[in-house]
């Protein structure tokens, strides 16, 4: 799950960014309105957390410009304006909840983990192809009803290579949206083929096909049949 964090305050964005990732989130920071605006507009997030105090441009104008644009990703508002007024305007500007500052992390937890249930309309909470599957919410990915047991990153190339079935996935992509690394690296190549060897071991199958295959010079595939 991706998670766009929009707060200028470096510490907080700091602590949520520790929390969020510790509890297997993937966090993309944004430190004023400007940035945030684009990221949220030029990227595909499952939550937005944003703080409406923001250098650039206003919380709520992000928010519902965004909203007017049809973008429909949960928003947690995360602020220090508590006036009922407050509330009220951000609810109608288009957020789904409300935490005031100062918060308990456990708290700001709680109500990410209830926004990302209730999800998007219409956006799904598993993945899946052939007899493998992977639960968004807990993580668990099973394949022939057996869970498999995925270290973070195992985990997050799987996702991204499941959002992306059927289409190849260059490494210049995966270096980018998985590692956050800006430019690719020919270093960075060996790491990445390295996960994805061992991911098509840990999918090996005895009843399904192999899933995940290579595209010389470009990237990789996820489909059920040969390429």
């Amino acid at each position: 799950m991706k998670v766009l964090v929009v707060e200028d305050e470096a510490k907080i964005a700091e602590a949520i960014r520790r929390g969020l990732e510790s509890d297997g989130y993937q966090v993309a920071p944004a430190a004023n309105g400007e940035e945030a605006f684009f990221r949220a507009q030029a990227e595909s997030f499952d939550l937005l957390i944003l703080d409406l105090m923001l250098p650039g441009r206003d919380g709520l104008e992000i928010l519902s410009t965004l909203r007017r644009q049809g973008v429909q990703t949960p928003v947690l508002i995360l602020t220090a304006r508590d006036t009922v007024e407050d509330r009220v305007a951000g609810l109608d500007s288009g957020a789904d909840d409300y935490l005031v500052k100062p918060f308990a992390f456990p708290e700001l937890l709680a109500r990410v983990r209830a926004l990302l249930r209730r999800g998007r309309p219409g956006q799904a909470v598993h993945l899946r192809v052939a007899n493998l599957e992977i639960d968004l919410l807990t993580r668990k990915v099973t394949r022939d009803g057996r869970a498999l047991h995925l270290t973070g990153k195992e985990y997050e190339i799987l996702e991204y290579l499941l959002r992306h079935q059927g289409r190849v996935v260059s490494r210049e992509m995966l270096a980018h949206d998985v590692w956050g690394e800006p430019c690719r690296a020919s270093t960075l190549d060996n790491v990445i083929d390295v996960y994805v060897n061992r991911l098509r071991k840990l999918l090996q199958s005895s009843c399904g096909p192999r899933l995940i295959h290579t595209i010389r010079g470009v990237g990789f595939i996820l489909q059920e049949r040969e390429p």
